[in-house]
């Protein structure tokens, strides 16, 4: 079951990257940051796995993707609002976010090199914070990237809480460990199911349309 969850998330993300980056070069161009955003992803799940197999500590990368999650999603996002101070306050916020990040790993660099939970549920808020933004511009809006808003603002959100669970749970059985990380895993493939439609709603469709017209 686990191992369904884990490379049915990577085949999806994979997926996902194939038919964006596909979009990004026909006319209903996909948005060049979030495609970065895919890339990204695959990367870091990639060098994951591979140091996972090769017994290696890859729990630094944990840092590295929910930091690089945080910038490449605010640049998404930042793209995609149109009232000007809304992209000031994105801008500002993604520099705030990282000037404190910076300032904890100075004060003491080993919070790099392991589960630092302040760091992933700050650059989760972030996000969701960018991503409810959106939502409520999209209430009077034309719906761009809906489904991916609200799959970012389910998940993240949802992965927030079960991560500090986890932490408030270290003296409990393997058997609760292992469902927080399995209920994690499920979130990211849901995930990357809303992306995935999103791209069905936003990109094939209108495809579809046209080619019927034509």
């Amino acid at each position: 079951m686990d191992d369904i969850l884990i490379y049915g998330g990577y085949i999806l993300v994979v997926l996902n990257m194939i038919l964006y980056t596909y979009s990004f070069f026909q006319k209903e161009k996909a948005n060049v940051f979030f495609i970065c955003y895919l890339g990204f992803l695959i990367v870091i799940q990639f060098l994951m796995e591979v140091m996972y197999q090769i017994k290696m500590n890859n729990l630094y990368l944990t840092n590295v993707y929910f930091i690089g999650q945080m910038i490449f999603l605010g640049f998404f996002f930042n793209d995609i609002l149109n009232a000007k101070d809304q992209k000031v306050f994105v801008k500002c916020s993604l520099a705030a976010a990282l000037l404190v990040l910076l300032v904890q790993f100075f004060l003491d660099s080993s919070q790099f090199l392991k589960f630092n939970l302040f760091e992933i549920t700050l650059t989760s808020l972030v996000v969701v914070v960018f991503a409810l933004l959106h939502l409520y511009n999209m209430l009077t809006e034309y719906r761009q990237y809906y489904y991916i808003t609200v799959g970012v603002v389910i998940y993240l959100l949802a992965s927030t809480v079960l991560f500090l669970f986890g932490n408030l749970t270290k003296g409990l059985s393997n058997d609760i460990k292992y469902l927080t990380w399995a209920l994690n895993a499920f979130l990211y493939l849901v995930y990357q199911l809303f992306i995935l439609y999103e791209w069905k709603v936003s990109f094939s469709k209108k495809k579809c349309i046209k080619k019927n017209i034509a």
